[in-house]
């Protein structure tokens, strides 16, 4: 039995979401909570197994709870949250708060067709992620992140002058991506092409490159097909949502073929494409999240003589496409996000041309 905390200040969603889950035999609501507080003090008390969260809450907001409650009692958290824009940036800075995913909440019109299936399949699937305390957690005022002194970084190879960085994330990606990219240094030119699977609707998908750039400081938008590489230079370029994104013959491409490993976009559908058209001139980037996507490709672009990179399990929300990484035998380095940086840095050309 899956045992739930369900926090919602909502009486009427509060009673849907708890008759949805009751309707899952595997799934238990333990308890309820109206407010951030007290969603703390319950997850304290009753060690749920998976907490589902909502953003704009009296008192205490899902935020700052979500923050409490990955700082003192690690939980699997899902989101379930509005497609309100200050509500959706809130959602993001949860999930790089720590927590692990977000479903949309019922619009009232034909999407929600389902809606309580995909409620329960999305607690379950949560429900058997191993989360930790989270780095951004504070903690005896200071977080766990410089408690601890980062590793010492090895160094660079000979190689190539670093043309473009590939980089892949899934659940926990939000935060590891946003460690990575505030850890480039402000003259960092290296094109950045990202795959970040969220299973959420378009709203939430579309928002994430405002809500990245915000946090990190750079330009951040959703790829266009046809751009040529060059002309990204200085950017960070998203997948965007539903499409697959590669290189080609120079030029960014995107397109609607079939999924890799159930996801689309793919990151091996990425990683491969810069294999082959980029070689030992690109770097590639496996961050935090369940499953394989990427792996594969991680050692293609190896075998072609890119750098790359896995995260490190300890700095991982999830470990699971870095792990496969790791086995397979595609990470040059394993690092945390900001030692990942501190690489790519010492890779990328000193003038910011591209090669």
């Amino acid at each position: 039995m899956i045992r739930v905390l369900v926090v919602e200040d909502s009486a009427t969603m509060r009673h849907h979401l708890r008759e949805s889950l009751a309707a899952d035999p595997e799934l238990q609501v333990v308890g309820e909570a109206i407010d951030g507080g007290q969603a703390v003090e319950l997850v304290g008390r009753l060690r749920p197994d998976v907490v589902t969260m909502d953003m704009m809450l009296p008192t205490m907001s899902g935020l700052a709870a979500t923050e409490h409650i990955m700082a003192e009692f690690p939980t699997p958290i899902l989101v379930v949250s509005s497609a309100d824009r200050q509500e959706l940036f809130s959602t993001y800075n949860a999930l790089a708060a720590g927590a692990v995913d977000v479903l949309e909440k019922p619009r009232g019109d034909d999407s929600d067709a389902g809606w309580e299936r995909r409620l329960c399949s999305a607690v379950r699937m949560v429900s058997r992620i191993r989360v930790i305390t989270h780095p951004r957690a504070r903690l005896n005022g200071r977080s766990r992140a410089e408690a601890t002194p980062p590793a010492p970084v090895p160094a660079a190879p000979a190689g190539s002058a670093l043309g473009v960085v590939a980089v892949g994330a899934s659940t926990g990606g939000p935060g590891a991506l946003t460690q990575l990219l505030r850890a480039l240094p402000a003259g960092f030119r290296t094109p950045v092409l990202c795959v970040q699977h969220i299973a959420a609707s378009e709203p939430f998908a579309v928002a994430f490159s405002d809500w990245l750039a915000g946090q990190t400081g750079r330009n951040v938008s959703y790829a266009t097909d046809g751009m040529p590489l060059r002309r990204a230079a200085g950017r960070v370029l998203l997948a965007p949502p539903d499409r697959h994104m590669l290189v080609a013959d120079g030029l960014i491409r995107l397109n609607q073929g079939p999924p890799r490993h159930s996801c689309r976009p793919s990151v091996d559908v990425l990683f491969e494409s810069v294999a082959a058209e980029n070689g030992s001139s690109a770097a590639g980037c496996l961050l935090t999240g369940m499953g394989r996507d990427g792996a594969e490709g991680l050692l293609r672009m190896r075998s072609r003589g890119a750098v790359t990179f896995a995260q490190d399990e300890a700095s991982c929300v999830v470990y699971g496409m870095p792990r496969e990484a790791a086995l397979l035998g595609a990470a040059t380095y394993v690092l945390p996000p900001a030692r990942i940086a501190a690489r790519l840095a010492e890779l990328a050309p000193r003038e910011g041309v591209l090669p």
